[in-house]
């Protein structure tokens, strides 16, 4: 069927859009460079903004062009297929394959983005490519997806246009990687700030958790979407992301209880059996062998590239930044094991006397599993797999499962499982990434869906996918014609009618609500009596066979009944991308999808935090006699929801396409893209766009490319730039027919025409290029003689320079040597006559020290004899005494008063003084010690000695308690949040904060306490929540009781009468004993109102519980658990504690 319409494609060449050319891009250089010094020199050459920058180097000069980047520009094949000439399948696909083989993957249709798999990393994503690409105008740069995500973000954020990003393909295209490369575009473009970079981070890391629940290895992609996806992404006015919503459509679900050969199941199973630790597979009742769960196909699990242990890793880390509280990502594991567990359950078929057939489950213990991760009971799961309820008004009726019946409905809950958990990850995902504000938002919608897909076997499933790739291309059609015209109005140029082909007649063959295939699907399942594929076959041969676009062997169309290709099971639509041929088998079961209520009520039987919210149909309040929507019917009204959204926006187009079969680089196979280029509609497309004017461009950017090729209008225009291109395009002798004027632009219709264009102007600039080479050698011969003349006269003027000063040195030399001779004569002379004189003075000085000796002796021998022993005597003392002293200077010991050593005394009669010396330095040593001590380290040491008061030789735990510094507050209560009101409620200052162990009176099990001791109270609150449990007054405090043992045991013992005693005592245990009781002991000891605390050592002591007394006794042996003590009640009266032996 063909529809004329009076518009004209958008043909998308619109050159920077009005705005000035920012150049071409490409540098070519004019010269040479060598030497090793550099200046620059930049000369504007007045053609187009281009600069000539003169690069010197050590004396000789060089240049280069900086020319503008353009789309036309270094073109590899041509970069917008609207301008293919001549225009071909052979010759589309030729220029594919010339770009791909350049590693040029992306190729415009207008606006459109051709995007081919390469199967490999390139250097094209770098966050240099992102600042090159952004705020620059689509044409401006070769052919990028970064250039459409550019453009959509700046209309959504400039223009307040909502868009959306349709990316279409089939698996193995690359449709999931190019949704992620817009998305990080997006993220690396828009604002910045620590909500905006939050928001940003979640919308990224919805990907990973998406692709691990509904993404699998296939033959055609290691990484295949299963699912299609639709993200709103919500911006503020500034353009920054608020958050976003997540729509999916049509998970294969049947993937989960079977894939094909060479595919596996879902990620998630692989990742979650490879990845997670040894502990959490226990809780889960996992196995990490893949060959025992049923559902896992063996010959493909492990994948080469793929590391499912770290993904999972992955995938955990990103639930909890998108928001996943540890609960649900744990209920979420629990579902997937189950799933696993349920597929290993096997039927056996059994016979009663009636003669009906029934099935019995074979081994229970993977049922039991299941039933215990599920929280239901196995009876309940187990009569749902062997039974079948069916009621009608007032009646029920039950009936038993045969084998093929129970396997049927083991999967079908495993598919519906797994389906409703992937359904609530996605809303869940929703909840944590929505915008918060309640204003309006602009939107970008970025959908990434299945492509059409023709295989040799084509089921459901296809026939589903088709009709939505039929319904985008409907809108593809619409959207596109309705923007040409609109721009054709806007710059008043008539517009002509354009042949193209309208597939609405196929879209209603489809969805016709009366006699549509899907519509007949519907009402065959819904209908009595027996219903099965050969049935529906038969309907629409009766009701479609007239339809041109519809083929079947038995329709009653006589052209088909001979057509072997076509066999009696099947039925041919003829799509806008070719005919499919789809075998009937399983449309009807499919299409249904049915869960027995027996299976939904059983689920929500069970106690499990989630599984009540994926079947809440099984609610008996709730009993639903009506048929759930079927799986076609509830697809066609989420397309059509989808087609409503897409109307409101401003569409941008990306084609994926899959080079080859092997997932390998480099191989270009051409009848795969042909098949491909076929079915996406691409020549179809390209034909739309070139049905008017192939390119277009604003006057402004026009002329300024374009006007070395006139006289007239080089270099310089200074009219209205509509009026240089007009005279430009007359002085070209262009034929009037061949172009356009509208209010802004210019319009071209052939692309031959630009093309020619583009050659005159490849060749003026080849001319220019001349005319700036001779300049520039000219000018650098020039330079090159002045720098030669002024370094002669530089080398002159230092020559000269140099000889008079190496004149200059050497009579300066020659004075300096008569100098020096002078000057030594003279002074040699003087220093004779100097010697001579003291010679003389030192003979007068001895002479007259000998006469003066001789006297002085003379007259001390009077007076020797009397006096020499006692002067002797006391001079030799005092020499020891100084010797002594010096000696024990350099022999001090240590700072430390620990330190025992001292030096040993060297005579006897020193005796007395060389002790009191060690005491007086022990003194000092002691005192200077003490005044480095703070007031809290001189607590910790009182603490210290009183704790050593009390326990030393009473107490087998104290010697290991001796090095633990007493710290008190253990779980900084002031600084934790987790303890805040807590804190709160305390109101004395908190002295010891510690967990303890409350041990129960009934079973002398153990839980844990947080013990907080203040100057008036002891105060016990639970550990998890931070409630408080008792409080007790120090004064109601009657002793404290341990044993002598190595344990962490004491009671506190309540004064009989007072009202913490109505409970009864205390039995705790502790870590931190020595220090706990020692703080007791003090505060009570510092009270001047209350009597110090008893503390009473003993093996064997009384407790007070409630009404009871039961002794507590301490006895060494080896407990059940190891090294650690265990507490057993023995009867009403005993309660045995056993000790590890102290080694």
């Amino acid at each position: 069927m063909r529809a004329s319409f009076s518009l004209s494609q958008h043909s998308g060449h619109e050159l920077h859009r009005g705005q000035p050319e920012k150049g071409f891009g490409s540098r070519s250089r004019v010269g040479e460079s060598d030497r090793d010094h550099t200046f620059v020199r930049r000369v504007d050459l007045g053609q187009e903004g281009a600069t000539l920058t003169v690069i010197k180097r050590g004396g000789t000069p060089t240049a280069k062009m900086e020319v503008k980047t353009s789309l036309l520009d270094n073109m590899i094949g041509v970069g917008d297929m609207v301008l293919l000439e001549p225009l071909s399948e052979d010759s589309f696909l030729e220029n594919l394959k010339n770009r791909f083989d350049h590693n040029e993957i992306y190729t415009y249709i207008g606006s459109v983005v051709i995007s081919l798999n390469p199967y490999r990393s390139l250097p094209i994503y770098t966050p240099d490519k992102v600042e090159e690409y952004r705020n620059r105008n689509f044409y401006e740069l070769s052919p990028h997806i970064y250039a459409l995500a550019d453009e959509a973000y700046r209309s959504l954020r400039d223009q307040d246009k909502d868009q959306c990003i349709l990316i279409t393909g089939e698996s193995g295209a690359g449709k999931t990687e190019a949704s992620k490369l817009v998305m990080s575009y997006v993220a690396a473009v828009c604002g910045k700030g620590q909500e905006v970079n939050k928001v940003k981070e979640q919308l990224l890391q919805s990907n990973p958790v998406l692709e691990a629940f509904g993404n699998a290895k296939t033959v055609r992609n290691d990484n295949s979407s299963r699912f299609g996806k639709y993200m709103d992404i919500e911006f503020d006015f500034k353009g920054d992301p608020l958050g976003g919503v997540i729509s999916n459509y049509l998970l294969e679900k049947s993937r989960v209880v079977k894939q094909p050969r060479g595919e596996r199941n879902f990620h998630i199973f692989y990742q979650l059996l490879s990845g997670a630790s040894d502990d959490t597979l226990k809780k889960l009742k996992l196995d990490r062998d893949f060959s025992k769960y049923n559902y896992l196909s063996l010959d493909s699990a492990a994948v080469s590239g793929l590391d499912d242990a770290a993904n999972f890793r992955t995938v955990r880390n990103a639930m909890q930044i998108v928001g996943f509280m540890e609960d649900e990502m744990q209920s979420v594991l629990e579902l997937v094991a189950a799933v696993l567990k349920l597929g290993n359950i096997e039927f056996k078929p059994e016979s009663r006397c009636n003669g009906i057939d029934e099935s019995r489950i074979k081994d229970k213990n993977d049922l039991k599993e299941m039933c215990e991760l599920l929280g239901t009971e196995q009876s309940v799961l187990e009569r749902a797999f062997s039974y079948r309820t069916v009621e009608a008004k007032m009646e029920k009726v039950s009936t038993t499962l045969n084998v093929a019946q129970a396997y049927y409905a083991r999967d079908a809950l495993a598919k519906n499982l797994y389906s409703r958990l992937f359904s609530w990850l996605v809303t869940r995902i929703n909840e944590s990434i929505k915008a918060q504000a309640k204003t309006r938002h602009k939107v970008m919608g970025v959908l990434d869906i299945y492509g059409f897909e023709i295989f040799e076997d084509n089921s459901f499933e296809q026939f589903i996918i088709n009709y939505c790739n039929e319904k985008l291309q409907q809108i593809f059609i619409e959207l596109t014609l309705r923007e040409e015209q609109e721009e054709y109005i806007r710059e008043d140029i008539e517009w002509t009618n354009i042949e193209y082909f309208n597939n609405a007649v196929i879209c209603d063959l489809i969805e016709n609500n009366q006699n549509g295939i899907m519509a007949m699907l519907d009402e065959e399942c819904l209908r009595p009596g027996t219903v099965t594929d050969e049935t529906f076959l038969d309907k629409l041969n009766t009701i479609c066979a007239e339809h041109q676009h519809f083929e079947s062997r038995l329709s009653k169309n006589s052209k088909f009944l001979n057509d072997h290709s076509l066999p009696h099971n099947c039925f041919r639509i003829q799509h806008y991308a070719g005919k499919v041929l789809y075998r009937v088998e399983g449309f009807v079961d499919k299409n249904n999808d049915l869960l027995y209520r027996d299976l939904s009520q059983a689920m929500y039987k069970a106690n499990h935090s989630l599984i009540k919210q994926l079947f809440p149909e099984g609610n008996p309040a709730k009993v639903n006699l009506k048929r759930p929507p079927t799986a076609g019917f509830q697809f066609k009204a989420s397309v059509g929801t989808l087609m409503s959204n897409l109307q409101t926006k401003n569409p941008n187009y990306i084609r994926c396409i899959k080079p080859n079969d092997k997932k390998a680089s480099h191989i270009f196979t051409e009848s795969l893209v042909r098949h491909q280029a076929r079915y996406l509609g691409l020549m179809e497309n390209v034909r739309v766009r070139r049905a008017g004017y192939a390119f277009r461009q604003a006057y402004e950017p026009c002329l300024e490319r374009y006007k070395m090729l006139c006289k007239k209008t080089w270099p310089h225009w200074r009219g209205p730039a509509r009026e240089g291109v007009e005279v430009l395009m007359a002085d070209l002798q262009v034929p009037t027919e061949e172009y356009s004027y509208g209010r802004s632009k210019i319009f071209i219709r052939n692309p031959r025409t630009l093309f020619f264009l583009e050659e005159r102007r490849r060749q003026c600039l080849q001319n220019l290029a001349t005319l700036i080479q001779k300049i520039y050698r000219g000018w650098k011969c020039r330079t090159h003689f002045l720098l030669l003349k002024k370094s002669q006269i530089v080398v002159a003027a230092w020559f000269r320079r140099y000889t008079q000063q190496k004149k200059y040195q050497q009579v300066k030399r020659a004075t300096t040597v008569v100098q020096s001779y002078t000057r030594g004569w003279q002074a040699r002379k003087i220093l004779r006559e100097l010697k001579y004189q003291k010679r003389c003075k030192e003979a007068v000085t001895t002479i007259a020290a000998y006469w003066h000796g001789t006297q002085v002796r003379r007259e001390y021998r009077k007076f020797f004899r009397a006096n020499a022993g006692k002067k002797i005597y006391d001079f030799t003392i005092q020499r020891i005494m100084q010797k002594y002293f010096l000696g024990l200077k350099s022999s001090l010991p240590s700072m430390s008063p620990i330190d025992k050593s001292w030096p040993a005394r060297p005579y006897i009669f020193l005796d007395g003084v060389h002790n009191e010396l060690r005491r007086i330095f022990h003194l000092w040593r002691c005192k200077k010690y003490r005044s480095q001590f703070t007031e809290e380290k001189k607590t910790v040491y009182e603490e210290k000695l009183e704790a050593s008061e009390l326990f030393k030789g009473k107490k087998a735990l104290y010697p290991s308690s001796v090095r633990q510094p007493f710290k008190g507050d253990y779980l900084e209560i002031s600084k934790n949040p987790k303890y805040q009101k807590l804190g709160s409620a305390v109101e004395d200052k908190i002295l010891l904060s510690d967990v303890v162990n409350k041990i129960n009176r009934a079973n002398g099990k153990s839980s844990a306490r947080i013990f907080l001791l203040t100057k008036k109270n002891v105060i016990l609150a639970d550990q998890k929540t931070g409630q408080l449990k008792a409080s007790v007054p120090l004064s109601d405090l009657a002793s404290v009781s341990v044993s002598t043992q190595s344990d962490g045991f004491f009671a506190l013992r309540l004064k009989e009468g007072s009202t913490s005693a109505i409970k009864g005592d205390f039995l705790l245990s502790s870590e931190h004993l020595i220090e706990i009781i020692t703080k007791l002991h003090r505060i009570g000891a510092t009270a001047a109102d209350r009597e110090p605390l008893n503390i009473d050592i003993s093996d064997e002591f009384l407790v007070q519980f409630k009404q009871d007394k039961v002794c507590v006794k301490f006895i060494q042996g080896v407990p059940k658990n190891g090294n650690s003590v265990s507490c057993k009640r023995k009867n009403n009266r005993l309660l045995e504690v056993a000790v590890p032996t102290t080694p």
